[in-house]
């Protein structure tokens, strides 16, 4: 009887043994694992299309390439978040509290976590401009590779690639995904909530949706409320779409629950647990209290215009036209919402019905049911409370939805091209292509005199892609000239929107993508015009000497506020403006661009330094962080960042001038809330003109608040 070998013959695992090895351990065995390794990266599952995995692939490399090209044009973007990245550099308490300066005065008016990524970056690579935006622009590719994913699960490549196209080319988002604010965060953590919801709702398993509240809950920890408009739907469609029974799927979203309330609230616990005395005060609260901030000013203060302390009254009604433009379900369409977000919103709206028809609703359990569900539901919710909050309302927070169209895009036109054999269908697919491209020619024809030719293309793409359409599909050829011209129609429009937005400078508070439009109507406002609606008012919020209504003043062409000049003492990108209001921008303005700040000021903020806990004290966020980037050093910003919060109290101030730990004080900024004359910030001003002698170096004035006048 023949014993088994113990071992596999060295034939098994080298081949034969004659002739000259090729096997893992000699160089050429190890050269061909790497070339086998890297061809199936490329070549992706043997199952698959040769053409699928490279194509994904070169999705992220130009979507890369889209986010990161010119990226250091935007300086330090918002430099009230970049100033946080710089204190939180110094210090790791002010990294953990998100505060504005390395001192601890006062926090940003947002929860940490999306300066804490930042801040990593910074503390690895330095602080500057590339460290501060890479993070954001790598988000930027693991939302369109995480949304690829999502809907390659379900269906074809073709509509999981056009679904990635459609989120990376979306004008909003190319801006966001190369700018610090925490929206580029909270769309890489709404996008995995989905992924991983969906998961669940596959295989049943609670592991899936527990993980997917982790994420909502460090969303929370990044634009608070706003983090939980998913919820709805990920709830409702988990509870629908889950094979368990129903009280196990119940079960499974209480764990989820659970996990949302400890990966958000154990930072709230520890900042409402911890002294005030022994922590900054929380930005953008009146009571020194991040609940307030949660449900007062970042939250229901946003839906119903009652924003204690905001840089202007909102609307406090949900009919009218408020401060942030009006409201109501054509808001999105008008004014400057319009080309950052809506492009393929109306056509996402029709093919979510394309899709629930074509993948139908008789199985609950259905996966592919269960991702057209939650995209559209995400879509319907977070667009209806976009459209009717009465309170601060920027183009830019329109991000958010960017996922959910390319989502319903990509998978509404792959089920429309798989029935192409149906005439039926190609009407409705002609009429899809027909509604896009004319929606494309009249957001082209509000930057009529910016590139005119892309407006024809567009409209000459979309004849012919709506005949191609009405075609019997016929051979390849004409099967991928039709997919062509159609992809030119939708695309072309907000790709050359997001190319654009890749070339100019963005800075300030109140960034905006693509080139400046005439576009005026329902939801006006914003960081182009006050009021907004027909006309608007002169400047408007972070605008003091902006133009009329939509129209930016000289200055950032996308975005009204100043240029970027090249900045000084090392602060990339610091941006004109000066004290005086400058047009377009800049001044005083409290959500304006950071104001430019001479190599003479930052030697005399940095002479001595070591001597003192702040440099100076000036009133708002903006002004502050212009000088703190500039000399590096603690800056206090009085009143946070409207100039309107209590914080320091005169008495307050008068006790840390008096044990010497503040050397400057700056004029200039004013406060921009709402609140009665008698503010911290306005009695913290007056008692210093009133008690300190003034200098003026290079136009701004000064104040010494260690010699008394």
């Amino acid at each position: 009887m023949t014993t088994p070998a113990p071992h596999a013959s060295p034939s098994v695992l080298t081949g034969p043994s004659t002739g000259p090895s090729t096997g893992p351990r000699t160089p050429r065995g190890r050269r061909r694992l790497v070339v086998d390794g890297l061809v199936r990266l490329v070549r992706g599952r043997s199952t698959t299309a040769a053409w699928e995995r490279p194509a994904f692939l070169g999705l992220l490399l130009l979507t890369g390439v889209l986010y990161m090209v010119n990226l250091g044009v935007n300086g330090w973007a918002n430099a009230f978040y970049s100033a946080a990245v710089q204190a939180g550099s110094q210090s790791w308490e002010a990294f953990f509290y998100g505060s504005s300066d390395a001192a601890n005065a006062i926090t940003v008016d947002k929860p940490p976590a999306f300066l804490w990524v930042i801040g990593i970056s910074v503390r690895l690579f330095g602080l500057n401009s590339w460290a501060i935006l890479v993070p954001q622009a790598l988000m930027g590719v693991a939302s369109v590779a995480i949304l690829y994913r999502t809907v390659r699960r379900r269906f074809s490549a073709g509509s999981a690639l056009v679904a990635g196209a459609v989120l990376a080319t979306t004008p909003v988002a190319t801006l966001m995904f190369r700018y610090d604010n925490p929206d580029a965060l909270l769309v890489l953590l709404t996008v995995g909530a989905i992924a991983l919801t969906l998961r669940g709702v596959e295989s049943g398993r609670m592991r899936w949706v527990v993980w997917a509240g982790v994420l909502i809950g460090f969303g929370f920890l990044t634009k608070q409320l706003q983090a939980f408009l998913v919820l709805p739907p990920l709830v409702g469609v988990y509870l629908v779409a889950s094979p368990r029974p129903f009280a196990r799927r119940l079960g499974h979203l209480v764990a989820a629950a659970v996990a949302v309330v400890v990966s958000a609230g154990w930072w709230v616990a520890i900042v409402e647990l911890v002294p005030a005395w022994a922590r900054p005060y929380v930005g953008g609260s009146q009571t020194n209290s991040f609940l307030e901030l949660t449900f007062g000013y970042n939250g229901l203060g946003r839906v119903t215009g009652d924003e204690t302390g905001s840089v202007v009254p909102g609307g406090g009604t949900t009919t009218g036209a408020g401060s942030w433009g009006s409201t109501g379900l054509t808001r999105l369409f008008g004014s400057e919402f319009a080309s950052q977000i809506t492009w393929l919103l109306p056509t996402a709206l029709v093919l979510l019905v394309v899709s629930l028809v074509l993948v139908g609703l008789r199985r609950r359990t259905d996966p592919r049911l269960a991702t057209v569900l939650v995209l559209g539901g995400s879509l319907l919710v977070t667009g209806l409370v976009f459209s009717f909050m009465g309170g601060i309302f920027h183009p830019y927070y329109t991000v958010a939805l960017a996922p959910y169209i390319a989502g319903l895009v990509g998978i509404g036109a792959g089920l429309l091209r798989a029935r192409s054999g149906a005439l039926a269908w190609r009407i409705v697919a002609a009429v899809v292509v027909a509604g896009t491209g004319a929606w494309a020619f009249e957001l082209l024809a509000d930057v009529s005199s910016w590139q005119p030719w892309i407006r024809w293309v567009v409209l000459a793409a979309t004849a012919v892609g709506t005949v191609l359409v009405l075609l019997p599909p016929r051979g390849r050829l004409r099967s991928g000239a039709t997919v062509a011209v159609v992809l030119v129609a939708a695309l072309l429009g907000p790709t050359a929107f997001s190319v654009q937005t890749t070339t100019v400078a963005h800075t300030g508070a109140l960034p905006s993508a693509g080139p400046q439009t005439t576009r005026t109507g329902p939801g006006g406002g914003g960081p182009r015009g006050q009021a907004g609606g027909t006309g608007g008012q002169a400047g408007g919020p972070g605008n003091q000497g902006g133009g009329q209504g939509n129209a930016a003043g000289p200055g950032n062409a996308s975005n009204g506020s100043a240029t970027t000049t090249g900045g000084q003492a090392g602060a990339p990108g610091a941006t004109a403006g000066g004290q005086a209001a400058a047009p377009g921008g800049g001044g005083p303005s409290l959500l304006g661009g950071s104001t430019a700040v001479s190599d003479e000021v930052v030697s005399l903020l940095t002479a001595d330094s070591g001597e003192y806990t702040w440099v100076a004290a000036t009133v708002g966020s903006n002004s502050a962080a212009s000088y703190q980037l500039a000399s590096r050093d603690p800056v206090m910003a009085i009143g946070g960042y409207n100039g309107t919060d209590p914080a320091p109290t005169l008495a307050a101030f008068k006790a840390l001038v008096a044990a010497g730990k503040v050397h400057w004080f700056i004029a200039g900024s004013t406060g921009g809330g709402t609140s009665s004359s008698g503010t911290s910030a306005e009695q913290i001003t007056a008692w210093v003109t009133a008690h300190f002698a003034s200098r003026s170096v290079d136009g701004v004035t000064l104040y010494d608040l260690t010699s008394a006048s």
